[in-house]
């Protein structure tokens, strides 16, 4: 294996480095996400949707290539299948200034492939939030319910019945206390209406913290390294002129969505 070219290894992790420090630190992160204050806030809903989509498509794309349907499968891969967001388009910006300014250290890859390579980059940003959603959303139902919620559908049901609880337990003719103790002996139970409606609640306050995950997440990876790695691997990429893989990031936010419906009706199943 030939050894890598420090002349241009050293200046790429320097600049890395620092872009990663300065763009998702704390500070950097938290100017970022001022772009996200407007449309970001309606396109973030129609994002979480149009995800298993765009997984869909990747895949479908890694398909055609391995079979040896090389051009179809680049085409596919280059559809857009998810808005692009203001924080997005900023972070696409900045990665490609910095890609510009990194002079002999630069990938000699076509501008287009560049922009290609950067966008699945800044899409991943998108799977990392939703990580950081489903483990919020989890860490919420083990704290509250005691009961493991990897999403808003496996949420729905637990936070509707404690509503329903609540609203018969505050309304009893007999008075709080006494209500308490009925309903502890017979349970209210919310009906399925109230279910649908408590999951389209959760689902949209879901989608707003996606949208400023990144707050928590980005200083996270900048102090773990992972930003600074993921920009080496795609500068790497561009050295390589690769076709951009499936990232992981994606697979393991699609995970959570389908542990969340097999555990959802899993639990309906069981009554």
């Amino acid at each position: 294996m030939p050894e890598p070219d420090q002349t241009v290894t050293e200046p790429r992790q320097t600049a890395t480095r620092a872009f990663a420090r300065r763009r998702f630190g704390p500070v950097g992160t938290l100017r970022l996400h001022r772009a996200a204050l407007g449309a970001d806030l309606l396109r973030a809903p129609l994002n979480v949707v149009l995800a298993p989509l765009y997984l869909v498509v990747r895949l479908l794309a890694l398909g055609l290539s391995a079979i040896g349907l090389k051009r179809a499968g680049r085409w596919l891969a280059a559809r857009r299948m998810m808005l692009e967001t203001s924080v997005a388009a900023r972070v696409k910006a900045d990665v490609l200034t910095m890609i510009e300014g990194l002079g002999p250290a630069r990938p000699a890859a076509p501008r287009d492939a560049i922009e290609l390579a950067v966008r699945d980059y800044a899409e991943v940003r998108n799977a990392v939030a939703e990580i950081t959603t489903t483990l919020i959303v989890l860490c919420a139902g083990l704290l509250v319910f005691h009961a493991a919620t990897p999403g808003v559908l496996s949420l729905a049901a637990p936070v509707a019945e404690m509503r329903t609880q609540a609203f018969f337990i505050d309304n009893f003719p007999l008075g709080q206390w006494a209500g308490g103790l009925w309903y502890s002996v017979f349970p209210a139970r919310p009906s399925g209406l109230e279910v649908v409606l408590t999951g389209v609640v959760l689902a949209l306050s879901a989608s707003l913290v996606t949208t400023f995950a990144g707050l928590v997440a980005d200083p996270l990876q900048v102090l773990t390294g992972t930003h600074r790695r993921r920009l080496m691997r795609l500068l790497d990429r561009l050295d390589r002129a690769g076709e951009g893989g499936l990232a992981r990031e994606h697979v393991a936010a699609r995970m959570g969505d389908l542990s969340d419906m097999v555990l959802s009706l899993w639990r309906s199943l069981k009554g």
